[in-house]
């Protein structure tokens, strides 16, 4: 398996911390975000990883170096040139490293700490298009799941919007997504489809299950996480990542 983290975003949120450094470099508890992807990533085994660079790119790519790979083989993605989203930026990744297309990637972003086993998680892909890390945490957006964890579509509960339109929720489970997921190399027919290079996973998932594709969701037991995208919020990722990141706790 290929694990690809995203680390190209402009860490607007995290200004004036990201007018000087990407936000995968902001530290927490000692260490860079990307520093605890990885690591996290090298415990599970996952060794053969992809990083997605645009912002100060330059930077990450010597953070990386410095450190030998952290014991890993990291590749860059490089999209200076275009910011792609989640989704654009993991077919290029899939397109720029065509010689591993054959294996399932693991995609997660830079800025989410969590408590997540990947041993668990990665155990429990059965081949699916996508397999997405959900859990049923307060926010404004949700996933929408059947009774077998199959996708079948998204809402906003503060405004009503649906997708598909005619979306019925009836009998359905309401997921907050956590920014990981598996995704199989045959999704690439399905990201030729997007009509723009540039879209992000969700939009990309939506569009599989409107063609009867199969995306799945896991909801892991005990979990937490914490979204690492405000300024404000350094202080309490700092407390979080010492508690539960530094002792893991298990499913």
């Amino acid at each position: 398996m290929i694990a690809m983290i995203f680390a190209a975003g402009m860490g607007t949120r995290l200004r004036p911390l990201t007018d000087r450094m990407p936000k995968a470099l902001v530290p927490i508890a000692g260490k860079p975000l990307l520093q605890w992807q990885i690591e996290k990533l090298r415990e599970a085994g996952l060794t053969r990883i992809v990083i997605n660079i645009h912002h100060k790119a330059e930077q990450i790519v010597q953070f990386v170096e410095q450190h030998n790979g952290f014991g890993c083989n990291i590749s860059f993605s490089d999209e200076r040139d275009e910011l792609l989203e989640t989704g654009g930026g993991l077919m290029k990744a899939m397109q720029d490293f065509s010689n591993l297309s054959m294996e399932p990637w693991l995609a997660l972003n830079a800025d989410i700490l969590s408590t997540l086993c990947l041993d668990r998680f990665i155990g429990s892909y059965q081949g699916e298009l996508a397999r997405l890390v959900v859990s049923p945490r307060a926010t404004k957006r949700y996933l929408v799941f059947d009774n077998d964890m199959t996708l079948r579509g998204w809402t906003n509960r503060e405004t009503g919007a649906l997708r598909p339109a005619d979306l019925d929720l009836t009998g359905t489970q309401l997921l907050a997504f956590s920014g990981m997921q598996i995704v199989s190399p045959q999704v690439m027919t399905y990201m030729l489809q997007m009509p723009e290079r540039r879209f992000s996973l969700i939009d990309l998932y939506l569009h599989i299950i409107a063609r009867k594709g199969m995306v799945t969701g896991y909801v892991p037991n005990d979990y937490q996480m914490m979204d690492v995208g405000k300024i404000d919020q350094l202080t309490e990722a700092e407390q979080w990542a010492e508690q539960w990141i530094a002792t893991p706790k298990q499913e």
